[in-house]
C-alpha cells in the first residue's frame, strides 16, 4: 500500500497514472484544489508504484517505508475514504483529448515561470507545435516555488525539476531578467502582442493586502510577502527590522499557510534553518534575533482557520517549540502584555481576534487587539500582516484594482473597453485571485490553454508578421543582460556549488548583478 504525505502539491500527476482510480479527490471532484493533500484508497491500491514514480515532489511512499513522523498519514489517507463514502475507486478507461487541426508556425510568449506558467508550457508543448518564448522578470525561473515556498519544505520545490525539462525543449527559448511594462528598459505588452500570435500572462499575485488600521506604516510593521521574499533571497528586498533586544515576540495577522510558514521560520532554531536554502542574509539575522514567541491572530474560530491541516501538523515537528491554541470564547486570555519568556519557544494561536491599532512612536511597541468583546494589548517588536494577496498591475494592461486581478473571461483577457483581446490570456492567481495551490493552478492553466487551442483552430488569433529574429533584436536593444537557458543553468550550478561548501542544498544569490555574473551573460 502506498501513502501520500505532507509535501503533496496536489499536482494530480499521480491521479492520471493510477490504473485503478484510487487517488482522490481528482480534478473533477469536489474538494480538489482546496484539499491540502490527495489521498490513496488503501482498499483499492494495487501497489503498482506508478503514483510514486509520477509524483514531482517525492510525497508518495510505501506504508512500510514511512518514517516515524509520517506514519500518521496512513490513517489520514484511510480516514478520507471513511469520511467520503460517496467517492469510489476502480478500474478506469483511458480518455483521449480532442486534437483539433491548428495553423502552422504558431509563436507564443509566456510571461512568468511559476506553477501556472510551467503547466501552461507543458500543455502547449504537448498539444501544439508552437514555438514558445518564456519571459521572466527575475534571472531565475520558478516564481513562487523558488520565492514563496518555505526553505524548510524542500520537497515541494521538486516540481521545478519537471519544468526544467520543458525549458530544454528545442521549441522553447528562455529570456529571463526581462520585465514587461511601459517603463524604460521594459518590453511592452503591445510589443509582445505585435511579435507573437498569443501571449500568456502567468504573473501571480505578489502584492500584500493592507490592514487599514492606525500605525500600519511604522518601520517594524511589514507584510508576509516582504518577509518571505527576504528569507527566500528575492533580489532587491530589504531586511525587515527584526529586533534583538526587545520583547522577543512577533505578531502575525492571519492564519493561512503563509502565516504559518512565517511563524515557523521565525521561531525555528537557527541551526535547523542552516541546513536549508534560506538566504544567507536572513540566516545571519535570524541567528542574532530573539523572537521566541509568535502570536497568530485569527478573526474566526479554529474550525474556520485558513491553514490546511498538513501545514498545522508541521508545526509539531519543530524541535523545542510549543504550540498553544486559544479558541475558547469563555476562557481566560493569555497574558501577552509583557516580554516573551526567553527560555521557551512557542507559537500562540489567538482566535476570535482582530487588530485595531499598531501602537508605537517611531517603532512598533505593541498592537491593540479585540478578542470577542475584550480589548487588550500585545507587546511586540514586529507586526506582520498575512491577510491575502493581489496581483501587481503591469503598465500597458487593463487591471481590476478592486479584485486585484487582470480582467478576463475564463482566462481570455479583456481590453480597456471590456472586450475580449484576441490572443491575450491570463493564468493562475493573476486570473482568478489568490486561491488554491499548485494543483489548482495546474487545472486553471490547462483550461486556459484549451481555450487558446480552440481559438487558434477557429482562426480567432491575429497572426504576427514579425519573425523570431526581430524579437531577439528587440530584446537585446532593450536590455543588455537577457539570460537564456544556459545562463539559468549556470546560475543554478553556481548556487549549488556555493551550497556544497556550507553543507546546504544551495546558497542563493540575492543581487541581480551577481546572477548576471554567474550566468556569464550568455544568451540563447
Amino acid at each position: 500500500m502506498f501513502v501520500i504525505t505532507q509535501s503533496c502539491c496536489s499536482d494530480a500527476a499521480c491521479v492520471s497514472v493510477c490504473p485503478v482510480n484510487c487517488i482522490h479527490p481528482t480534478p473533477e471532484e469536489r474538494g480538489f484544489g482546496s484539499s491540502d493533500i490527495l489521498h490513496i484508497d488503501p482498499e483499492a491500491c494495487i501497489d503498482c508504484g506508478a503514483c510514486a514514480d509520477a509524483c514531482p515532489v517525492d510525497a508518495i511512499y510505501p506504508a512500510d517505508k514511512l518514517g516515524t513522523r509520517d506514519k500518521v498519514f496512513i490513517d489520514i489517507n484511510a480516514d478520507f475514504y471513511k469520511n467520503n463514502s460517496d467517492i469510489t475507486s476502480g478500474w478506469k478507461q483511458v480518455e483521449y483529448p480532442e486534437i483539433p487541426k491548428l495553423p502552422a508556425g504558431l509563436r507564443v510568449a509566456l510571461v512568468g515561470t511559476g506553477p501556472s506558467g510551467g503547466y501552461a508550457l507543458r500543455m502547449i508543448l504537448d498539444r501544439t507545435e508552437a514555438q514558445v518564448t518564456v519571459v521572466d522578470k527575475l534571472p531565475t525561473p520558478g516564481g513562487l516555488v523558488r520565492a514563496g515556498v518555505a526553505p524548510d519544505h524542500p520537497g515541494t520545490k521538486g516540481v521545478l525539476r519537471g519544468f526544467d525539462l520543458l525549458y530544454r525543449d528545442p521549441r522553447v527559448t528562455m529570456a529571463t531578467n526581462v520585465e514587461v511594462g511601459t517603463e524604460p528598459g521594459q518590453i511592452t505588452p503591445a510589443e509582445l502582442a505585435e511579435h507573437f500570435d498569443a501571449v500568456f500572462y502567468a504573473v501571480g499575485a505578489s502584492e500584500s493586502r493592507r490592514l487599514g488600521i492606525p500605525g500600519e506604516d511604522l518601520p517594524e510593521s511589514t507584510s508576509a510577502t516582504e518577509l518571505v521574499a527576504w528569507y527566500n533571497a528575492v533580489p532587491g528586498v530589504e531586511a525587515p527590522p527584526l529586533v534583538s533586544d526587545g520583547t522577543g515576540r512577533a505578531v502575525i495577522v492571519g492564519t493561512g499557510n503563509v502565516a504559518l510558514d512565517v511563524a515557523r521560520i521565525l521561531v525555528s532554531p537557527p541551526e535547523m534553518l542552516a541546513t536549508t536554502d534560506i538566504a544567507d542574509r536572513a540566516l545571519r539575522i535570524l541567528e542574532q534575533q530573539n523572537v521566541h514567541e509568535v502570536v497568530l491572530l485569527g478573526r474566526r474560530d479554529q474550525a474556520n482557520a485558513a491553514y490546511t491541516s498538513a501545514e498545522y501538523r508541521a508545526l509539531s515537528t519543530i524541535p523545542g517549540v510549543e504550540v498553544v491554541v486559544h479558541d475558547d470564547p469563555s476562557g481566560e486570555l493569555p497574558d501577552l502584555s509583557g516580554p516573551a519568556d526567553p527560555t521557551n519557544r512557542r507559537i500562540v494561536f489567538l482566535f476570535h481576534s482582530s487588530p485595531e491599532e499598531i501602537i508605537g512612536g517611531d517603532h512598533v511597541e505593541g498592537v491593540a487587539v479585540r478578542t470577542r468583546e475584550t480589548r487588550h494589548t500585545i507587546s511586540t517588536d514586529l507586526m506582520v500582516r498575512s491577510i491575502g494577496y493581489r496581483s501587481t498591475p503591469i503598465g500597458g494592461l487593463p487591471f481590476d484594482h478592486d479584485r486585484g486581478v487582470f480582467p478576463n473571461v475564463e482566462g481570455r483577457m479583456l481590453d480597456a473597453d471590456g472586450e475580449i483581446e484576441p490572443g491575450a490570456y491570463v493564468l493562475g492567481w493573476a486570473k482568478r485571485g489568490p486561491s488554491g495551490g499548485i494543483g489548482a493552478n495546474k487545472i486553471c492553466a490547462e483550461a486556459t490553454v484549451e481555450d487558446f487551442i480552440r481559438d487558434a483552430a477557429a482562426g480567432r488569433l491575429t497572426r504576427t508578421v514579425r519573425t523570431a529574429r526581430e524579437f531577439t533584436t528587440l530584446l537585446r536593444r532593450r536590455s543588455r543582460h537577457v539570460i537564456g537557458y544556459r545562463g539559468v543553468r549556470a546560475i543554478d550550478a553556481s548556487e549549488r556549488r556555493r551550497g556544497v561548501v556550507q553543507g546546504r542544498p544551495r546558497v542563493k544569490y540575492t543581487e541581480v548583478s551577481e546572477m548576471v555574473g554567474a550566468a556569464g551573460r550568455r544568451r540563447r
